[in-house]
Formats: structure tokens, C-alpha cells, sequence
């Protein structure tokens, strides 16, 4: 957490949503113009692995090569992708209540960014018809 931050006070990305599992994390982020999403994960990564290294004496590679990306291109999608952030701990069996699991967003104290003004509405049209079947 504290690596993201440190990206974040330097403007780097906007922090939407975070979670640090045993095994891996999840962050929602929203990059500018001037980084690209690979830029930023290895701005993460890179600082992440420094510090431990430098902290705990690890050796070998603290990350596997890559990521997943995920682009969200409207305001339900960045909401489900939130809702899954502060539940992973919970799915994940650390605890019941996503707001109790300290190394993640949902814990109360932790400052983030409102959702990029960019995002889509989602409209839903109704609309009805008859299909016939072919003579």
C-alpha cells in the first residue's frame, strides 16, 4: 500500500480501489495520457519488489512476468469492478467482512479518487417486437 501511494502522491494514476492478497493483488487505477497501464504496473511491481528486497533481504523474483488488464468503459463496469475488489478478502475466506481486512480499500481510513468523470452511463432501451417464423 504504501507503494501505491507513493506513485499516487507523484500524480502517476488516479487510486480507485486497492486489495493486497496473500498471493497477488488487485488495483483500480485510472492512468493518464502521458502513462501507459504497463507504465504503471511497473511503476507497482518495480517498487514493490525495491522495497522488499531492500527490507526482507528477498532474492528471487517477487512477481511473475505480466498482468491482466481489464478497461472499463462505463459506470457499471467500474462498479462491479469495485465491488469485486472489496470482496475478494472475503471470497478469499481472510475475513467476513470486507471492511475489517486491513490491507485493502474497503478498510475505513484509506483516501481514494472518485470514478473518472469519462465513464459511460449505462441507458438501457426497452424495446419489443414479433419475430414470425418464415412461411
Amino acid at each position: 500500500m504504501t507503494v501505491l501511494y507513493h506513485y499516487h502522491r507523484q500524480a502517476k494514476f488516479c487510486l480507485h480501489e486497492f486489495v493486497v492478497m496473500p498471493d497477488h493483488f488487485h488495483s483500480l487505477i485510472t492512468v493518464g495520457p502521458e502513462l501507459s497501464i504497463e507504465r504503471a504496473v511497473q511503476f507497482i511491481k518495480g517498487g514493490f519488489a525495491f522495497r522488499a528486497t531492500r527490507a526482507f533481504g528477498f532474492k528471487a523474483p517477487v512477481w511473475q512476468k505480466g498482468f491482466s488488464e481489464l478497461r472499463i468503459a462505463d459506470e457499471e463496469a467500474f462498479e462491479k469492478v469495485r465491488i469485486y475488489i472489496r470482496n475478494n478478502p472475503v471470497a478469499g475466506g481472510l475475513v467476513s467482512n470486507s471492511g475489517d481486512f486491513v490491507y485493502s480499500s474497503a478498510f475505513p481510513g484509506y483516501e481514494l479518487d472518485p470514478p473518472p468523470q469519462a465513464l459511460k452511463r449505462v441507458r438501457f432501451v426497452a424495446s419489443s417486437g414479433i419475430a414470425k417464423a418464415m412461411p
